[in-house]
Formats: structure tokens, C-alpha cells, sequence
């Protein structure tokens, strides 16, 4: 996690929750191979005294979910609140997301039954949780949309947002995505690039991508492209140092275009290579050109 000067030294808590199938159990087990102690579901009124005793050397994560005895929502604001106020304690909470249209196709998959309709269809209980857990996704420090993830793709981000020490160490996401399928959840900054020419109508392009030099050069010579991109890497210049003030301890940023295959992409690919020139720790997803090489089933179960 970022910190300033003045930032919290404090027992680092990492407090792990999200709806149920969004991988919350996935991420306890990756945080415990990475050196975390881990508790799961462990009542919400324990927490305190849990995080009562004397620090430990070594990062604690704690798994809360709507099965945990006495959750609430109000409660949970509450805990997380104290924590944060708490000059003992450096806490993040990580938020596991994912579309309600996946949950409903996951637990189709297993035949599970949802904690919140055990007598009713899944996505009932799907519903009132993503509606229950609405206020806590908003005091999130680390969002990560698992829709179109797969346990493995779960643990590499993991890797990259929670095992990360010192300001020098904030990690950057640059994402490429189409408009056609919804902006992917926990960017925090989207840029549409739709304006730029597109390459799909030139026929001796239109197979390729934008990790392609002939793609990259023909997106770079529309005449708004330079002006553009400077100003978004002038921009993303002076929000990472800011985001480290902040104690933050990632930046999300996503271009969109109509196919998520061409425009997007080749922003994605420049930003990435600026910012890694100039020592930041970067990481690229391209959500649509990954859709396609996926060879596998259309989706796994996260537990």
C-alpha cells in the first residue's frame, strides 16, 4: 500500500469481501501463499478485539461476507470506519466484484444454492446482495472485477495490487476495452477514443490489432492524436504521485473504442511503454482481444 510522510505504520489488515462466486474464497487462499494470515469469516463484532493484541510482524487478511454472523452493512461501514481511524492499524479493503449476469451463469454452472435465496433461484439472492453490498463496494480501496477472470487471472492481479511495498512501487493498469460491452468495473480514469479514425475501415488492417506497428502508426497519424495523447500522459503524470499522497496503492486507467480491438489497444500499448520508461510498474489488459484467444470454457467457477 501507498504511504506518505505522515502515512499509517501501523498492523497492515487487508479486509477481503465482495458477493458470493466473485472469488472472495480464491483470494483469502492467494493471499495466505503470499505471507498473509488469514481469517475467514470471522463475525464482525470479534474484529476489534481480533486487532486488540499486539501488532504481528506479518500482514493479516480477514475474510467478511454477507454469512458472517451478525453482518450488516451499517456494521461493516462501522468497523471499516473505526479501523481507518485507528493510528494502529494500515487497512485496505479489497472489494472482488463481478457482473450480475456472471454470478447468475456461475451458479448455474456448480448448482449451487445463494446464501441470501436458499429456498428461491440464485439470482434472487444475487440481487439483494450486490444491492447490500453497494455502500461497501463505494469504501473499496481495491476493486477487482472478476467477470471475465479465471483463478489464475485472479491471482496475477492480486500479485500486482496486494504485494506491493513504498511509494516507488504503486502499480499502474492500462486496459483496452470496447464501448459495445460496458466499461469494465474499477477503472479510475476512462478515455474514449472514439473520436480517433478507425482502422477498421481500412481492409489491409482490419484483421490486425492495435499491438501491430501498422495499426499503432495509422492511429498516430490522425491530427488529433498527438495533442491527445500528450495531455493524458501530462495528466496520468501528475495523478500517480498524487494517488501515492493519497495512500493509495494502484491506478486503473481504460481506453475505449467501438471494437475494443484497434484504437484502444494502441493507446494501451503507447501509455503502457511511457510510463514503464519512466520506472513506473505497469501491467496491460486488453479485455477483448483476451476474450477471443480464450480456448478454454466460456467461464469458471470462482470460489
Amino acid at each position: 500500500m501507498m504511504t506518505d510522510d505522515n502515512a499509517n505504520t501501523g498492523q497492515k489488515v487487508v479486509l477481503v469481501t465482495g458477493p458470493s462466486g466473485a472469488g472472495r474464497t480464491t483470494a483469502i487462499r492467494v493471499l495466505e501463499d503470499i505471507g498473509y494470515e488469514v481469517i475467514d469469516n470471522l463475525p464482525l463484532s470479534l474484529i476489534g478485539r481480533v486487532l486488540g493484541g499486539p501488532a504481528l510482524d506479518h500482514p493479516l487478511a480477514l475474510g467478511v461476507d454477507v454469512r458472517n454472523r451478525d453482518f450488516s452493512t451499517e456494521m461493516m461501514l462501522q468497523v471499516i470506519e473505526d479501523l481507518r481511524e485507528n493510528e494502529n492499524h494500515d487497512v485496505e479493503v479489497l472489494y472482488l466484484d463481478c457482473s450480475r449476469e456472471m454470478l447468475i451463469r456461475r451458479y448455474s454452472e456448480t448448482r449451487r444454492r445463494h446464501p441470501l435465496a436458499p429456498a428461491e433461484t440464485p439470482d434472487h439472492g444475487i440481487t439483494r446482495e450486490i444491492e447490500l453490498l453497494a455502500p461497501i463496494r463505494g469504501r473499496a480501496d481495491v476493486l477487482i472485477d472478476t467477470s471475465d477472470l479465471s483463478p489464475h487471472d485472479l491471482k496475477e492481479e492480486l500479485m500486482q495490487w496486494l504485494s506491493q511495498s513504498g511509494a516507488e512501487n504503486l502499480a499502474v493498469s492500462v486496459h483496452s476495452f470496447s464501448y459495445k460491452r460496458g466499461v469494465p468495473r474499477g477503472l479510475d480514469m476512462v478515455l474514449d477514443a472514439r473520436f480517433l479514425r478507425n482502422p477498421h475501415w481500412e481492409p489491409s488492417l482490419r484483421s490486425l490489432d492495435g499491438r501491430t506497428d501498422a495499426v499503432a502508426d495509422y492511429v498516430a497519424k490522425d491530427p488529433r492524436f498527438d495533442e491527445f495523447f500528450t495531455r493524458v500522459a501530462e495528466l496520468v503524470d501528475f495523478l500517480i504521485p498524487a494517488y501515492g499522497d493519497e495512500g493509495k496503492s494502484h491506478l486503473a486507467i481504460g481506453f475505449g473504442c467501438t471494437g475494443g480491438q484497434h484504437r484502444s489497444v494502441a493507446l494501451t500499448e503507447r501509455l503502457a511503454k511511457t510510463l514503464a520508461h519512466k520506472g513506473w510498474q505497469v501491467s496491460i489488459r486488453h479485455r477483448e482481444l483476451e476474450r477471443r484467444a480464450e480456448t478454454g470454457p466460456a467461464s469458471k467457477q470462482l470460489g
